[in-house]
């Protein structure tokens, strides 16, 4: 059963730091590749970073691009973003996805704010 659960959400201030985590099970991680998403209250799911199976290439949209960085442990099958300067339009719930399987994780709940 293929089962993603993601870890680490908080509240933070503006220009604050923060990583998340998405552990993975019930499938061979390392032959797929992972995405983050975020969805704000009212908004639609967009997503904030991708990356390939051995790590070796990555993807953000303009919007987060310099201040996100996804990673992955293929030994330990988790998968992080750190996220740097953080903007109080940063605050949704975060969640990893593994698009080829079309599975999704429970998400955490990340919020930016003073």
């Amino acid at each position: 059963q293929v089962r993603l659960v993601e870890s680490g959400g908080r509240m933070v201030q503006p220009g604050g730091s923060l990583r998340i985590s998405c552990a993975a099970s019930g499938f061979d991680f390392r032959r797929y590749a992972i995405m983050w998403y975020r969805q704000a209250s009212g908004k639609e799911r967009e997503m904030v970073a991708q990356i390939t199976t051995t790590g070796a290439t990555t993807i953000y949209p303009d919007s987060v691009k310099g201040r996100f960085t996804i990673s992955r442990d293929n030994t330990q099958y988790t998968v992080s973003l750190q996220m740097n300067s953080l903007k109080p339009d940063g605050t949704a719930v975060y969640y990893c996805r593994v698009p080829m399987l079309n599975a999704w994780g429970q998400g955490t709940q990340v919020t930016v704010s003073s």
